[in-house]
């Protein structure tokens, strides 16, 4: 028999290469953090802990594009000072984090651990990249809409953000965030993509 005679055999082998890749990726990188805020001096650093929250518009690359009804997403994000990281502030401020964005109508919400690079614009600005991975309660497959079909249980997540710094210890910015598997788990990818506003605050 040959593969073109049964279409539903192509995807097979890289949905599940995609999928043990992204597993490995997302245990490997816990592991990682769970180290790093393990030791004596990461527990001296939590002073430097940043707490965010804010609101996101749902899903902003579909049809309706920002719109206010889209409006329904819930976001909280902490962010963790550690010495090992000083090594980099050079490039930046390097910071692990963890976070979620919480759905509040019933469609897709994601808990997401990784690394922030916070660059300083000047003394009142910054821009903000990140990158990690994505846990969430979506379908994978032949989700109806409004549903996405997401293709994978763990997605990679990144995000965006431009901000100011209000006072020394709070900042308003505005992120736009990203999660999808890069096509590693086979064709059903749709992604997700949020954008709003966040304040920080750092202790």
């Amino acid at each position: 028999m040959h593969l073109t005679d049964r279409p539903e055999q192509v995807f097979i082998a890289p949905t599940l290469l995609g999928q043990v890749m992204l597993h490995r990726f997302a245990v490997a990188f816990l592991l990682l953090l769970s180290v790093s805020v393990a030791t004596p001096a990461s527990a001296q650093a939590l002073g430097g802990l940043e707490l965010r929250g804010g609101i996101y518009g749902h899903s902003v690359d579909g049809a309706d594009g920002v719109h206010l009804n889209r409006i329904e997403d819930v976001n909280f994000e902490a962010l963790f000072s550690l010495p090992q990281l000083d090594s980099f502030i050079w490039l930046g401020q390097v910071r692990p984090h963890v976070g979620a964005t919480i759905n509040m109508g019933g469609r897709e919400s994601m808990a997401y651990a990784g690394l922030s690079w916070t660059v300083p614009l000047g003394s009142t600005f910054f821009v903000e990249g990140a990158f990690g991975g994505a846990i969430h309660n979506g379908e994978l497959h032949n989700a109806v809409d409004p549903m996405r079909s997401l293709g994978c249980p763990v997605l990679f997540h990144e995000s965006v953000s431009l901000g100011a710094n209000l006072t020394n210890n709070a900042s308003i910015m505005v992120t736009a965030e990203h999660a999808s598997h890069a096509g590693l788990c086979g064709p059903d990818n749709r992604g997700l993509t949020n954008v709003g506003v966040r304040l920080g605050f750092k202790f």
